[in-house]
């Protein structure tokens, strides 16, 4: 499968000039709630995304994904585990207001379930890994981490876990003070 195709025919491919929520600046960026909201592309993805914890064997009782991005994501990846692990489920984990996230009440986790943990697109994976560290205070396993896009620059904190990507892709960004003359003259989006 062509994820960026996938990207692209959703129209969130884009090139330009993007401020992006790091405070990096990047001429190129991945809007994943476009092609989130592609049951068709969801499909191909999630069932993507089971194959390759599969053919980890990983067997997770559930898969878990930081809102809002990542309940689709989990619900995708959880239902084409279906067939092979009939109880999985698919959960979310939510801000808490205090810079981390929380699972919410309605969500039973239990000590010594295992999980995956989902994500679209990981780039420092401070999202994702808010979400384990939130799964992990119930006494559940993180199994490791499936993402569409793997564009980290460096391992990071996930470096922990093993990571599932549909495709390696890395965009250089710039610092603000470090933003090139063929970068500046374009209009600056802030994303």
């Amino acid at each position: 499968m062509d994820v960026l195709s996938l990207y692209q025919q959703a129209g969130a491919y884009h090139e330009g000039h993007f401020l992006l929520a790091s405070g990096r600046h990047s001429p190129k960026f991945l809007q994943s709630t476009t092609l989130l909201q592609h049951p068709a592309a969801m499909q191909q993805i999630g069932a993507a995304l089971a194959q390759k914890v599969l053919e980890a064997g990983l067997r997770p009782d559930f898969v878990i994904g930081p809102a809002m991005g990542g309940v689709v994501l989990a619900y995708e990846v959880a239902r084409n585990l279906v067939g092979t692990l009939p109880d999985v489920r698919a959960i979310f984990a939510e801000k808490d207001g205090q810079g981390g996230m929380k699972i919410r009440e309605a969500f039973t986790v239990r000590e010594g379930q295992s999980f995956v943990a989902v994500e679209d697109v990981l780039t420092t994976g401070g999202s994702v890994l808010k979400a384990v560290r939130a799964t992990e205070r119930y006494g559940a396993a993180c199994l490791g981490v499936a993402v569409i896009i793997d564009r980290r620059e460096v391992p990071g904190p996930l470096s922990g876990y093993p990571l599932l990507s549909l495709k390696e892709l890395y965009f250089e960004t710039f610092a603000p003070d470090e933003v090139p003359a063929w970068l500046a003259e374009r209009e600056l989006q802030e994303i």
